[in-house]
C-alpha cells in the first residue's frame, strides 16, 4: 500500500525489511492513525459520521446484490480498522439481511486505543428499520458483545417493539413524523446522546441518501475498485436529488493493487 495524497514526506529509500518506504502492507495501527477521527469527534449534529462504501469503476455500489466481490484484502483491512475506531456502525436493515450482518467483534490491535478514548471493547451494530421487520433471533441479536442498536419511527408495530427488546436489542426512536420513517438528522443526534459520537455507516445507499440529504454526512470513505460490472446496480447513494451539489474536500488517497482508498470531508459552513 502507498499514499497518493497528501503528497507523503521524503523517506528512506528502503524500510529494514528491505520494501520501498512507501510501498509495503501498512501495520493496522498506521491505518488507524490515518483514519482517526477528529477529536472531539463532534460534527454540527454532536457526532462525526463517517460512511464507507465501494464502488466499482462505473459507479455500481454492488454486484449480484452484495458488495463482496468489489471488495479486496485491502479494502477489507481498512474496513476492519473503521469497526476498529467507531463507537458505532449504522447499517440499513435490507442490507443487515442481504449481507447477513453479524455482532462486531473486540480485537486486541485496537484494544488498549479504545481502551483510552473510554470506548467498550467492540462498537455497537446499530440497525435503522421503520418497521422493526427483522429476525431477531439471528446472532446480532443474540450474540452481541454489545448490545444491538435498532433505531425506528413512529409506524413501528408495539409488537415488534417488544420483540426487539425481548431480544435484548436497545430500541431508540428517531423521528415522530406522520410518514413513520426514521429521520436521518434524529438518528445522529440520538446516538450522540447515548455517547456514540464517532459513527460509522456501512450502507445502503438509501439509507446514505437520506445522511446526505439531512446534512449530516461529515466524511465518506469510498474505495473504487479497479472493476466494471455494467447492469443497474444502485450507485453508493441512492435517493431524491440534494437541491445544490454539496462540496467535500479531499482529505486522503491510499492505493493497492489498484485499488483506490479516497477519503473526503464535507466542507462545514
Amino acid at each position: 500500500m502507498r499514499r497518493l495524497f497528501p503528497v507523503p514526506v521524503p523517506a528512506p529509500a528502503e524500510t529494514p525489511a528491505g520494501t520501498p518506504a512507501e510501498d509495503r502492507e501498512w501495520t493496522l495501527g498506521e491505518l488507524a492513525d490515518a483514519y482517526a477521527y477528529p477529536e472531539p469527534p463532534h460534527g454540527p449534529s454532536g457526532a462525526w459520521l463517517r460512511a464507507n462504501m465501494v464502488s466499482s469503476l462505473d459507479g455500481a455500489a454492488h454486484h449480484d446484490g452484495r458488495s463482496k466481490p468489489l471488495s479486496s484484502d485491502a479494502d477489507m483491512r481498512i474496513f476492519g480498522v473503521l469497526r476498529g475506531l467507531a463507537d458505532a456502525v449504522v447499517v440499513g436493515a435490507e442490507t443487515v439481511r442481504r449481507e447477513g450482518y453479524r455482532p462486531a467483534r473486540a480485537r486486541e490491535a485496537f484494544a488498549e486505543r479504545r481502551a483510552a478514548l473510554g470506548q467498550p471493547p467492540a462498537p455497537a451494530i446499530a440497525v435503522v428499520s421503520a418497521s422493526l421487520e427483522l429476525d431477531f433471533a439471528r446472532p446480532l441479536f443474540t450474540e452481541p458483545l454489545v448490545p444491538t442498536i435498532v433505531l425506528t419511527g413512529a409506524a413501528a408495530a408495539e409488537e415488534r417493539v417488544e420483540a426487539a427488546r425481548a431480544a435484548g436489542a436497545e430500541v431508540v426512536f428517531a423521528g415522530a413524523g406522520p410518514s413513520g420513517r426514521v429521520d436521518a438528522a434524529a438518528l445522529v443526534t440520538a446516538l450522540a446522546g447515548l455517547g456514540h459520537t464517532r459513527l460509522l455507516a456501512e450502507g445502503g445507499p438509501t439509507l446514505l441518501a437520506e445522511f446526505a440529504a439531512a446534512g449530516v454526512l461529515d466524511e465518506l470513505c469510498l474505495a473504487v475498485a479497479p472493476l466494471v460490472t455494467a447492469g443497474d446496480a444502485k450507485r453508493i447513494m441512492n435517493g431524491p436529488v440534494l437541491a445544490e451539489p454539496e462540496r467535500f474536500t479531499l482529505a486522503s488517497v491510499l492505493e493497492e493493487a489498484g485499488f483506490l482508498f479516497t477519503r473526503y470531508r464535507r466542507i462545514h459552513q
